[in-house]
């Protein structure tokens, strides 16, 4: 057998592309500078600010001022690194707040003004096709059983995804940690669009209202999306990593150890009650946690909760690459 000739490596870096996904969600503005080719994506750097741009939203509809200059001061700082890593290729993507949100082109044109392209405020479909293609590229790892069914569990949304190598069917709805913990878990309901106050821990009754929301969504995710089909349940984003990183009482955060972990529906449910019944100063203290992800942790774990148990899986595969990976490898 003849080996094919090793192409030079001059040749070879021709075919790699450095990309900058931006990913601009409810609670986070995240940042994925990666070189891409040869079927594959090589991070360069990854950062992650919660700058909580949802604040309020579900109860103005409106993108709050303090909330907008927190979200640039961030993409400030990545258009900097965008620029000192050389990237060849730059998108934006804005999601639930950014689509719910009357007062969307203040949002735009600040992202113009700091990066020169216009932002994607894109659909919960395009947000779940994303979504897949992130998650779905290194579980071969794993090796296992499919269909997956892939949740991404936001701050204002939550993505359901079935597929196996292609999306077949999905369906985005309004359930995410900011949304539930404002709309259910607060002491208060603010009306002028201030950051909503936690209650510290939820009361029973808050907590049954969560529960009645959030099964409400998840009986409007079957009518479109045959999640009994699915063989493989797979959680992404800051919600199901920090559950994980709980439930594998790391005392600190590793993404390392996290992607690609199995966790059980009993960790998960034992992981949300306990988050449910502590108080911000106990969340605060959990080694895994983000200090952005105190008041809305509770909220998120409920989520993961009632996914298991209204879906009947026994287990989860919890994944760090999500959106931000599918729109690099979008950019390829």
């Amino acid at each position: 057998m003849i080996e094919p000739e090793a192409r030079p490596a001059a040749e070879q870096a021709a075919d790699v592309t450095r990309v900058a996904a931006i990913d601009c969600g409810t609670n986070s503005v995240r940042l994925l500078l990666a070189d891409v080719g040869g079927g594959r994506l090589t991070d360069v750097e990854r950062r992650m600010q919660i700058v909580r741009l949802g604040q309020g939203v579900d109860q103005t509809g409106m993108l709050a001022p303090e909330a907008l200059e927190r979200t640039f001061t961030a993409m400030r700082g990545y258009a900097g690194l965008i620029e000192a890593h050389g990237a060849e290729k730059v998108r934006v993507v804005a999601t639930s707040a950014t689509r719910d949100a009357a007062n969307r082109a203040d949002f735009v044109s600040g992202v113009v003004d700091i990066f020169g392209v216009v932002p994607e405020v894109i659909s919960g479909d395009e947000e779940a096709r994303l979504s897949f293609m992130g998650a779905t590229r290194d579980l071969v790892e794993l090796r296992p059983t499919r269909p997956y069914l892939v949740v991404d569990i936001g701050g204002g949304s939550t993505e359901f995804v079935l597929g196996t190598s292609t999306v077949d069917a999905a369906r985005s709805v309004d359930i995410g940690c900011v949304r539930m913990t404002e709309r259910h878990l607060c002491a208060a309901d603010p009306q002028d669009g201030t950051a909503a106050t936690a209650q510290d821990p939820p009361t029973p009754e808050q907590i049954a209202a969560a529960v009645a929301d959030i099964d409400a969504q998840l009986a409007a995710v079957r009518e479109v999306v045959p999640v009994d089909q699915a063989r493989t349940l797979v959680a992404l984003a800051g919600s199901a990593t920090t559950v994980a990183g709980i439930a594998l009482d790391l005392p600190e955060y590793d993404p390392e150890r996290i992607h690609l972990s199995r966790i059980t529906a009993a960790q998960v449910h034992e992981v949300t009650r306990r988050l449910l019944h502590s108080t911000h100063e106990e969340r605060a203290a959990i080694g895994v946690m983000h200090p952005g992800r105190v008041d809305v942790i509770g909220a998120g774990a409920l989520i993961l909760d009632r996914i298991m148990r209204e879906y009947g899986f026994g287990g989860v595969v919890v994944s760090e690459h999500d959106i931000l990976d599918g729109i690099a490898w979008s950019l390829a």
